[in-house]
C-alpha cells in the first residue's frame, strides 16, 4: 500500500511516500480501507520527536490518528462491525498510520460514521472531538450555567468544544483574531477576546474551567482568570505525574513529569485551583455519543481544507503554520 511516513525525527523534515506492506490484523481489530485523514498538531510534534519520552515508536513511521473509510476485513474476535461498514476511529498509540491505503483498528476504538457527514467531514472529528469530550466531560465535568475558557476558538480542538461546551449549557470564553471573531460566536462563544490587541488576563475573571493549548506563559496567566476552586486542563504540556502514574511511565520518565510540571501546580496549588494534563485517549463509546450528538445537530464540523493524498506534506505544514480555521483532512479515496 501507499504510505507517507517518517524516517528520522526532526521539525519540519519531509514525509516520503512509500510502498509499505498492508498491516497485519490483529484479533480484536478491523483493517480500514482510508477515505480520509484528519491531520492534527500531534502529527507534527511526534515527527519532531517531541513525544519521544512518552510515545517511543520505532521508525520509519507511517504518521496519521485520524480516520474515516469502509471495513474491508474483520478480525475473530471482531463482533460490532463487518465489511462494507462505514466507520471512523482515532487510532490507538502505537498503531497509529492513518497516512495511507489502509490502516488497522481496534474494533473498542471504532464508531460507525455519522450518516449525516462525507468521509473528509468524519475525518475531521475523532481527535478533536474525543479531546474536547474527555477534557470537559470527563475531567471538568462541565455543569450548566458554569463559565469555560477556551483558548484558541477558531483551531481544530477549539471549533469542536465551543460547540460541546455549550450543549453541555456552559458560557464560553475564547481567543481568537478579529477575522474569526464571526466564525467562533456562530459556534456559539458568548465572549470574544482578540489575542492580538487585548490580553485575556485583563478581560476574564472567575472562571469555573481554562482548556489550556497554548505555550507556557499562556498557561501561566490562564491560572489567574480561574475562581477558586477552578480547574485547567492542559492539552499542551507540561504532563504531570497523574498523567505518569495513568500511561505506567517508568520511574525516571515520571520523575521528569514532576519537574516540567513542578511549577505550574505550584502556582495552581497558590491560587486555589487545579491541574492537569490531558493526552486524549481511543475510546469507540465516547465516539458513538459524539456521532448522536453530531447527528442530532448539536456539533457540526468545520473542515478548513481538504488536501489530495499526494499534498499530506503540504497539508501537515498548514497544520504546523498555525493558519487552520478548524481542522485540515487529506482526501485519500
Amino acid at each position: 500500500m501507499k504510505a507517507f511516513v517518517v524516517d528520522r525525527y526532526q521539525k519540519q523534515a519531509p514525509l516520503r511516500l512509500a510502498d509499505m506492506p498492508t498491516p497485519e490484523l490483529r484479533d480484536d481489530e478491523v483493517l480500514v480501507e482510508v477515505h480520509a485523514a484528519g491531520v492534527n498538531l500531534l502529527d507534527a510534534k511526534i515527527r519532531s520527536g517531541e513525544f519521544k519520552l512518552i510515545l517511543p515508536y520505532r521508525l520509519p513511521l507511517i504518521l496519521g490518528h485520524d480516520v474515516a473509510g469502509v471495513v474491508v476485513k474483520a478480525g475473530a474476535r471482531v463482533r460490532q462491525f463487518k465489511p462494507g461498514d462505514a466507520v471512523y476511529a482515532r487510532v490507538d498509540d502505537f498503531r497509529i498510520g492513518t497516512f495511507a491505503e489502509f490502516v488497522p483498528v481496534k474494533e473498542s476504538s471504532l464508531a460507525h460514521k455519522p450518516r449525516n457527514l462525507t468521509m473528509e467531514e468524519a475525518a475531521s472529528i475523532p481527535l478533536v472531538g474525543l479531546t474536547a469530550w474527555q477534557a470537559l466531560v470527563e475531567k471538568a465535568g462541565l455543569t450548566q450555567g458554569q463559565r469555560v475558557f477556551i483558548q484558541a476558538g477558531s483551531g481544530g480542538v477549539g471549533t469542536f468544544a465551543i460547540q460541546l461546551a455549550k450543549h453541555l449549557g456552559a458560557s464560553v470564553a475564547t481567543t481568537t483574531s478579529a477575522a474569526n471573531a464571526a466564525l467562533v460566536k456562530r459556534l456559539g462563544a458568548d465572549v470574544t477576546v482578540d489575542y492580538r490587541t487585548q490580553d485575556f488576563e485583563t478581560v476574564l475573571h472567575g472562571y469555573d474551567v481554562v482548556l489550556n493549548s497554548q505555550d507556557g506563559k499562556t498557561l501561566a496567566k490562564s491560572l489567574r482568570v480561574l475562581k477558586r476552586g477552578g480547574r485547567l486542563i492542559s492539552i499542551s504540556g507540561p504532563p504531570d505525574p497523574d498523567f505518569g502514574k495513568e500511561i505506567g511511565a517508568p520511574g525516571f520518565v515520571r520523575l521528569v513529569m514532576r519537574l516540567l510540571s513542578w511549577g505550574v501546580r505550584r502556582s495552581a496549588r497558590r491560587l486555589g485551583v487545579r491541574y492537569s494534563f490531558l493526552f486524549m485517549k481511543a475510546s469507540g463509546t465516547q465516539l458513538q455519543q459524539i456521532t448522536r450528538l453530531i447527528e442530532d445537530g448539536a456539533i457540526r464540523p468545520v473542515v478548513d481544507k481538504v488536501f489530495p493524498f499526494a499534498s499530506t506534506d503540504e497539508a501537515l505544514a498548514y497544520v504546523e503554520a498555525g493558519r487552520a480555521k478548524g481542522k485540515v483532512v487529506i482526501k485519500i479515496k
